[in-house]
């Protein structure tokens, strides 16, 4: 494709693809100028370099999220509806989670979903620095549940990479681990749960926690001991 005809745009939708696909360690000018058929040094003429890139693309999916109309809904159903758009969009792009640690992100899509979750917790009576604590709160809630997806797929890909068959290798890995729960009372009586799986958890954890942290919210707000 011939860099008149290619725009920005369609680098940083290609970019994510990529991303979602590769993660962060296979993106490069060359993996994605084959993607979108064209040369390395084309892309190079909209997009300076891979940070740039990471950037944008790190950016537009933001707005993947569902922004609640705050008139027609409650505070709390805001914030749910917020909190698991925005865990739906980090397993999808799980390249997303990896990237906080060596990115500083910024731009109109994460402004836009940041503003608007303050609106929520305004709305919801919670004032000044409590509006940013609450919607911090939350949004590290939400983030630290997305890690293990995020560590998963980094690490399938890094095991198939390295030429091993990844599912073999984990499978392998939690048999050893299982040998040593026997040992300990409450890891073994959960050994033929789901809890029991690669980086796993009971049905429902992250909507229970969820709920949970934003009752202790609400109470807090209310001066409720």
């Amino acid at each position: 494709m011939p860099r008149s005809t290619l725009t920005r745009e369609e680098i940083v939708r290609t970019a994510i693809d990529l991303l979602d696909d590769e993660g962060l360690e296979g993106l490069n000018m060359r993996a994605l100028g084959k993607r979108l058929g064209t040369a390395a040094t084309a892309v190079y003429w909209h997009v300076k370099t891979k940070s740039e890139l990471v950037l944008l693309a790190g950016d537009q999916v933001w707005d993947e999220i569902e922004l609640p109309d705050l008139d027609t809904v409650d505070w709390r159903t805001a914030a749910m509806k917020m909190a698991t758009g925005l865990h739906a969009m980090l397993s999808r792009h799980p390249w997303l989670v990896q990237a906080f640690g060596s990115y500083l992100f910024y731009g109109p899509g994460k402004a836009r979903h940041d503003d608007h979750s303050l609106a929520v917790y305004e709305t919801g009576g919670f004032a000044g620095t409590d509006a940013d604590r609450a919607a911090a709160a939350v949004f590290t809630y939400v983030l630290g549940s997305a890690l293990g997806a995020s560590a998963t797929s980094s690490l399938t890909r890094r095991l198939s990479r390295d030429g091993g068959e990844a599912e073999e290798l984990i499978q392998d890995t939690l048999a050893k681990a299982n040998e040593v729960a026997m040992r300990f009372p409450r890891l073994r009586a959960r050994l033929a749960t789901p809890a029991a799986g690669y980086n796993a958890a009971p049905e429902q954890t992250f909507e229970r926690g969820l709920r949970a942290l934003l009752n202790g919210l609400e109470a807090e707000r209310d001066g409720t001991p």
